[in-house]
């Protein structure tokens, strides 16, 4: 499994790269808007960080785009700025039409704001690069995510679709797991998110008691 960074703060992609060697980035109008900086600036900082990588960046077209033509306008300037960027789609009709005309062009897409296979299956038809189902809104509102995540491998499998599926928006470490038993290729999360995941206190307790031990023993 891939762990990808969701984040545009330049210096949070840095920490995970060095700590974690994230496989990828994925950003949005949130993230870009907590980076303090303007879209153009933070995402051409992003691609420096990874260039001369295979390290895949997901960057969004302005969200108030409904209309083909502004769409691929917009995914075409952007993805003219770095190989690496994947451009983010929102999972609306345009996008369907979108989708293979980018990629005849050799511009990957993922589809996000996923919320159901059936959502999802209509992207892998079309040719999405990656397919984003987003779990932790699923959750907070009371919904079984597991069995989506499940489901949208299994479509993908059944009809052997290139797309690699993104699962988003995930909050916990728990959900990393389940991600990971379902079969997706890659999940998205913040850093806080991946740093909780993987410590542990009986981890610190264990490492409190080796070290008391530690030094009640000789060392030569």
């Amino acid at each position: 499994m891939k762990f990808f960074l969701d984040s545009a703060i330049v210096e949070q992609i840095q920490y995970a790269l060095e700590y974690y060697d994230i496989d990828g980035v994925t950003t949005n109008p949130r993230h870009v808007q907590a980076s303090g900086k303007p879209f153009m600036t933070v995402i051409r900082e992003i691609a420096s960080l990874v260039a001369g990588t295979e390290k895949k960046v997901s960057v969004e077209v302005n969200p108030h785009f409904v209309k083909f033509e502004d769409i691929v306008q917009e995914a075409e300037k952007l993805a003219a700025i770095s190989p690496n960027f994947v451009i983010k789609l929102q999972a609306q009709e345009a996008a369907w039409k979108a989708i293979p005309y980018l990629a005849k062009k050799g511009i990957r897409t993922n589809l996000t704001l996923v919320f159901s296979a059936s959502q999802a299956l209509q992207a892998m038809r079309m040719g999405a690069y990656f397919v984003s189902p987003f779990i932790g809104w699923k959750e907070a509102n009371g919904e079984e995510t597991r069995t989506f995540i499940e489901d949208c491998v299994a479509i993908r499998d059944n009809y052997g679709y290139d797309a690699q599926i993104i699962v988003a928006a995930v909050r916990t470490g728990h959900q990393i797991a389940d991600a990971a038993v379902a079969g997706a290729d890659i999940v998205t999360a913040g850093l806080d998110v991946f740093k909780e995941a993987f410590d542990h206190p009986y981890t610190h307790e264990g490492i409190k008691r080796f070290s008391n031990f530690w030094d009640q023993t000789p060392y030569e």
